[in-house]
């Protein structure tokens, strides 16, 4: 088992594009020769686009782009410029009088950083799919990590900066990637050793509070924790998958937020992941699923170890270089 870029997997092109100074931005993950794709959405709080169409009971079978923004609900408006971008490429379902790209896509809750009036658009959208021709692996402060932030629980004066992560592996002829932007409410773990990388600050802001400790101690006392949360991302394989076992991937794949955030899955999280299948080779889907998991749990650790403090929300490297 070796390590390999995300992009290393064959029809998969990655573009980001970011405004720093609103901070907030939008990531597309481009299938041109299209993909087999499901969905698993766990959170309680999601915002998403044609997801219904990934249910194996319904007509499209490939998708031809991923939308990852921030902006919340409004980032949406990102994917019509994906949708241009892919239509002046030629690349869609064939409808005869032109061909119709299949865009999926999650956001997540940025707007308590940066400027809440600027949200990923249709340019930015198009942009992002321009920038799919640079062959790198931007982590970070970028795409639709840009703005993102985590351990929300008390309010945004306690979090800390999260971003945008990716890995991926490859075991044989087999690769499978991960892409991730973390935007949690709860603290980031390493899974290895059980020490939070980033996350809920004390009053001091100079060690971490623990978020799962603190949301324990306060539970008679409910409190309205909608303060920018959710995390999304995307798995891609060159394994041969059904959207049904697509779907299952996708399952499996929570596995690793799961493994790295605490915690995962709450009602002010929209978590969300999408599986791409390129279809290159036969593979055991359990195999698959594993290792969706794993690349899954890394990409989120990156996403927030290249993160960089921003509008005063602290990074990793201002919590463990001391």
């Amino acid at each position: 088992m070796q390590e390999i870029r995300f992009l290393d997997i064959e029809g998969i092109a990655v573009g980001h594009e970011q405004d720093l100074e609103a901070a907030t931005g939008c990531t597309v993950v481009l299938c041109e020769k299209g993909a087999v794709a499901g969905v698993d959405v766990r959170g309680g709080a999601p915002g998403t686009r044609e997801t219904d169409l990934l249910n194996p009971i319904n007509m499209v079978e490939k998708v031809h782009g991923v939308l990852l923004a921030g902006g919340s609900a409004f980032g949406l408006d990102a994917a019509a410029g994906v949708m241009q971008y892919l239509e002046e490429h030629h690349i869609g379902f064939d409808v005869g009088v032109t061909k119709v790209p299949i865009v999926t896509g999650a956001v997540l809750f940025d707007l308590i950083v940066g400027d809440y009036r600027t949200r990923p658009d249709k340019a930015m959208g198009y942009r992002a799919c321009q920038n799919a021709k640079i062959k790198e692996c931007l982590q970070g402060n970028v795409g639709a990590g840009t703005g993102a932030t985590v351990g929300k629980f008390l309010g945004p004066d306690y979090a800390m900066k999260g971003g945008l992560g990716c890995f991926a592996l490859q075991v044989g002829d087999l690769k499978v990637g991960a892409l991730v932007a973390v935007n949690c409410l709860g603290d980031v773990i390493d899974p290895k050793t059980g020490q939070i990388l980033a996350g809920m600050l004390t009053q001091d802001r100079r060690n971490f509070a623990e978020t799962e400790k603190v949301m324990i101690a306060q539970y008679q006392n409910p409190k309205n924790i909608f303060s920018g949360n959710t995390t999304i991302g995307v798995v891609a394989t060159n394994a041969q998958l059904s959207k049904a076992q697509a779907s299952k991937i996708a399952s499996m794949a929570h596995n690793g937020y799961a493994r790295t955030i605490r915690p995962a899955h709450t009602m002010a999280d929209g978590d969300t992941i999408f599986a791409l299948s390129t279809g290159e080779i036969k593979a055991d889907i359990n195999v698959v699923g594993l290792l969706a998991a794993t690349v899954v749990e890394e990409a989120v650790v990156r996403a927030v170890k290249n993160s960089k403090s921003l509008y005063g929300y602290p990074g990793y490297l201002d919590m463990h270089q001391k």
